[in-house]
Formats: C-alpha cells, sequence, structure tokens
C-alpha cells in the first residue's frame, strides 16, 4: 500500500493517501494556515491562508461560519498550490479532497449543493478584496471576478501568530454556533 506521511506541527503523523478524520487537529490547521501565504506568495506583504480563511468566514451567514472557516483546511495538510497551477495537477486534487474529506468528517461539516455555492461566492469575494489590497496593480481583467465587487473594507494582513489566534477564537465561537444549530 502507498502511503505519504507528513508530520504536522503537533507531532502527529498524516497520511495523506489514506487521511484518518482522528489524525485532524484544529490546533495543527491554525498554525499551518497562518504559516502558508496566499498566491504563493505574489502579494505585496505576507498574508496567511488563515486569515483570508477567517474573512470568508467572517462574511458568512452564522451557520455557514465554520464551513468558511476550514473551506481550505486541507492546504494545511498539502500545502497552497495556485489555482491556475491546480486546476492542471488532477493527483493533487484528488489528495486535497481526500484530505478536505477528513476534515469534514472530523469536524461534522455536511453542506448542501446551495450551501457550498454560499462558501464559494464568499471565497471569490475575497479575492477580489484581496486582488485590490494586496496585489500588484493591474489592469488585466480576471474571469472568475467578473461582476464581482470587492468588499468596502481594506485588508490590513496580520501577523502569522494573530491570525493562527485569531481563526482558534473564531473556530470556538464558530463550532458553538454550529452545535446550536446556527
Amino acid at each position: 500500500m502507498t502511503t505519504a506521511h507528513i508530520q504536522t506541527v503537533s507531532g502527529r503523523y498524516v497520511d495523506l493517501l489514506h487521511p484518518n478524520a482522528a489524525d485532524i487537529e484544529i490546533r495543527d490547521i491554525a498554525h499551518h494556515l497562518a504559516h502558508l501565504c496566499r498566491f504563493g506568495g505574489a502579494v505585496r506583504e505576507f498574508y496567511s491562508v488563515a486569515e483570508h480563511s477567517l474573512r470568508v468566514a467572517q462574511i458568512l451567514p452564522p451557520a455557514l461560519r465554520l464551513a468558511g472557516l476550514l473551506h481550505d483546511a486541507a492546504e494545511a495538510y498539502v500545502g497552497d498550490v495556485i489555482s491556475p497551477l491546480k486546476r492542471n495537477l488532477a493527483s493533487y486534487q484528488y489528495v486535497e479532497e481526500l484530505v478536505h474529506d477528513a476534515v469534514r468528517s472530523r469536524f461534522g461539516l455536511k453542506l448542501s449543493g446551495a450551501d457550498r455555492a454560499t462558501v464559494t461566492r464568499a471565497d471569490i469575494v475575497l479575492l477580489a478584496t484581496e486582488r485590490r489590497d494586496l496585489m500588484p496593480a493591474d489592469s488585466t481583467e480576471w474571469a472568475v471576478l467578473v461582476g464581482v465587487a470587492p468588499l468596502p473594507e481594506r485588508i490590513r494582513p496580520m501577523p502569522a501568530e494573530a491570525a493562527r489566534a485569531a481563526f482558534l477564537r473564531a473556530f470556538e465561537e464558530f463550532a458553538q454556533l454550529d452545535l446550536l444549530g446556527a
């Protein structure tokens, strides 16, 4: 049997080809995502996937905030591959989905198609905002952003440790909302 183990910051080992929900740990997710830079680092200053996920969650209805916070959680284990490349890496997409399934199982996330579409829409709104606030100025049209308005508030990226702590606080809050059926 082929395996692909990684060691997380907590010392756990996760087999990316056979991920087990019991091996998924929120502190690993928060730490790893806080140290992954969005856009492959092509931003004017460091901006983490953890902060991105937190911002996606904050613009969603309460019942979807936990799903928004964890929408990129698999990247804590497989890394953040830039979208133009990811679309051409079927094996990466396969492994990412295996890990994402383990994350969803670990945290009891069950989303309808409409819920997934709402989270995806929030992700795209954040993309428009991030492009405006963090990327080099550019007039090239991105097809995915046609008709998408960025959020009015500007992003001022937080340091990795602050993003990690904010992610964990949000997880505690949103997990409680999820338990209450909000």
